[in-house]
């Protein structure tokens, strides 16, 4: 419901900007000043502004599929341009209490500056925040696990989360988080949630991105949970609309990871190569389950020998003192994005104990990545798109 009030402070936003555009042009020239400049402009910037809702009202097709990649752009645009125009007016405001009001800042050169700096600062931050997202670095962690685990003496892991494919994480991206993995020679593989975008229909090459993924060489294998968007469900600018439903896992989405070859753990648990375990959780927001319940950690290593080291995949990075309390060595999660995108990624901190890397809670380490995906626009500023290569000692 907090979406219903917010769509009258979303246009305001938009027409706010708009006005401040407009300001701008028409100091430029005498010929932006026009109706015949300004009408056709503004008809344009406002179905920009409409295309999240446009996409989420039109039936999925090929035309919803590509205004939902639009608009996804559009809200990176957006944040940003209203980030430096706010910055500018409020420079502006303060100058104008200062002896520099009566400088050239407040004359029309100063106006088509100010605005030409705007519109440059909005375009390079974009611009840089595409092609950085584009950019899949490698975060090596080096952890020990004060346990036996069978023969082994160390364990090649490698944690990928919020892949997000489908209307912004395409096949190359894929393809390429896939030649990354396989360079780190990698014992095993682990998904903490949020593989897809809500869809498995925006997915461009499905059949192409399957093969990709299940050309992972891997000795253990590759294991997933899910996370709170591998739930087929329509989202409006980041609200869902299951009207306090619970929805259930769609099986096109685990269909796709079986032919991918990714095993799918929910509140589940696995003995692998009888020397560690697996303990794979449903998502805390969207557990996938009809009542929309998950199994506790505590239930999930009941009764497990707690000699073995003990993994546990939980997308969300919640809940770490109960999971260090159940007998976990590591956990391993994503969902925060590291906040993705700057400001947000000075925040992060405040709504995630470990929102991104390596912290220890007692014995256990809780290890979180910035993932390899987008959530929203394609874009990263600040904050950067990985796979975590975690090398495991055991000393036991």
């Amino acid at each position: 419901m907090i979406f219903l009030f917010l769509v009258p402070l979303y246009f305001a936003v938009n027409f706010y900007m708009l006005l401040r555009i407009f300001h701008w042009t028409k100091n430029c020239t005498v010929i932006l000043d026009k109706r015949r400049f300004m009408i056709p402009v503004g008809i344009v910037f406002f179905l920009c502004a409409l295309s999240p809702i446009l996409a989420f009202l039109l039936p999925k097709f090929w035309l919803s599929i590509f205004i939902r990649r639009f608009s996804a752009c559009w809200m990176g645009v957006m944040m940003y341009s209203l980030m430096f125009i706010v910055l500018g007016d409020l420079l502006r405001l303060i100058i104008k209490h200062t002896p520099l009001k009566s400088k050239k800042l407040f004359s029309r050169i100063g106006t088509v500056t100010v605005g030409s700096a705007i519109a440059i600062c909005t375009a390079v931050v974009c611009l840089y925040g595409t092609i950085h997202a584009g950019n899949i670095k490698t975060t090596t962690y080096n952890l020990t696990v004060d346990k036996a685990c069978g023969e082994l003496s160390q364990l090649n892991a490698v944690l990928i989360a919020d892949t997000h494919m489908g209307y912004a994480i395409g096949y190359d991206h894929i393809a390429e988080m896939v030649e990354k993995i396989n360079a780190c020679n990698p014992d095993i593989v682990i998904f903490a949630g949020d593989i897809f975008d809500n869809s498995i229909d925006g997915l461009d090459y499905p059949d192409k991105i399957a093969e990709a993924l299940a050309s992972i060489h891997a000795k253990y294998g590759v294991w997933a949970t899910y996370g709170n968007h591998d739930i087929n469900e329509r989202i409006l600018m980041g609200f869902t609309f299951s009207w306090g439903e619970s929805p259930e896992n769609d099986k096109s989405m685990t269909d796709f990871l079986e032919k991918a070859n990714i095993n799918l753990l929910q509140d589940e648990v696995t003995l692998i190569d009888n020397s560690f375990y697996l303990v794979g959780r449903r998502d805390a927001d969207k557990p996938g389950t009809d009542d929309g319940s998950r199994e506790s950690v505590s239930e999930l290593t009941e009764g497990l020998d707690k000699t073995k080291p003990i993994f546990v995949i939980d997308h969300q990075p919640s809940q770490l003192q109960e999971s260090a309390d159940a007998g976990a060595d590591i956990t391993f999660s994503g969902h925060t994005h590291d906040g993705q995108l700057f400001p947000l990624n000075l925040t992060i901190g405040l709504a995630w104990e470990n929102p991104c890397g390596v912290i220890k809670k007692d014995n256990m380490y809780s290890v979180v990545t910035s993932g390899v995906g987008v959530y929203g626009p394609f874009m990263r500023v600040g904050t950067d798109a990985e796979i975590c290569h975690v090398m495991i000692t055991f000393n036991g």
